[in-house]
C-alpha cells in the first residue's frame, strides 16, 4: 500500500495438498492502512484495519472455485450478497492464472 491508496489487497495461492493434488486455494485478505500516533514513542505508525479474510477453493486446479462463508461487504453496495461472492471468485481465479506472480 502507498500513502496515495489506502487500500490493498493480499494475495496467496497455497500449494495442492497429496490428497487432492487438482486442488488450489487462493487465500485474500483484504485490508485498509491507517496511519496511528504512538504517544509513548511518539511515532507515526501504520495499522491494518478493517481486514476481511477469505479463502476460496477449487477442485479442478482453478478452473473455477468455491466460498463457503461471506462475511463482509466487500463491494460497499450496504449489503453482503451474491455480487461480494462473484468478485471475490474472479479475483481468486485471476490470480490463480497467474503463472508467475
Amino acid at each position: 500500500m502507498s500513502f496515495f491508496n489506502q487500500r490493498g489487497i493480499f494475495l496467496q495461492l497455497m500449494s495442492p495438498t497429496i490428497v487432492n493434488p487438482r486442488e488450489a486455494q487462493v487465500s485474500m485478505q483484504l485490508a485498509r492502512m491507517e496511519m496511528l500516533w504512538d504517544p509513548v514513542n511518539e511515532l507515526h505508525t501504520e495499522a491494518l484495519v478493517d481486514s476481511v479474510y477469505v479463502k476460496a477453493i477449487s477442485d479442478d486446479g482453478g478452473r473455477s472455485f468455491n466460498i463457503n462463508v461471506i462475511g463482509s461487504d466487500v463491494d460497499g453496495d450496504g449489503d453482503i450478497d451474491n455480487d461480494d461472492k462473484a468478485k471475490l471468485l474472479a479475483l481468486a481465479k485471476a490470480y490463480a492464472s497467474i503463472v508467475n506472480p
